[in-house]
């Protein structure tokens, strides 16, 4: 009965209504967590941008993205290479103790 009344190519809307949802949300993370890795804001346009998303949150992601999408992609080459060079001399210094 269920089947009937719910047809297949309704399955599929809504599954990819679902999975387009899900996608923003990691989207709007993602960009929640640039936000406060950019060191170029200051603390109160940090504010003022998480504000903005929360409030408008399609309307702030299309914006954030417009205006300082292109520099998340350094940003998070940065972290990375940061993150590695950490790994790096924690390596070292683990490798120097053992000796």
């Amino acid at each position: 009965m269920f089947a009937s009344s719910y047809p297949m190519l309704d399955i599929f809307f809504t599954m990819l209504w679902f999975m387009l949802f899900f996608f923003w949300i990691i989207l709007v993370f993602h960009i929640i967590a640039d936000i406060f890795r950019s060191h170029d804001l200051g603390g109160g346009m940090k504010a003022l941008w998480v504000l903005f998303i929360l409030i408008l949150p399609l309307l702030g992601t299309l914006i954030y993205l417009i205006a300082r999408g292109g520099s998340m992609q350094e940003r998070q080459i940065q972290a990375a290479a940061a993150q590695q060079k950490q790994f790096d001399d924690y390596i070292r210094n683990v490798a120097n103790t053992k000796e």
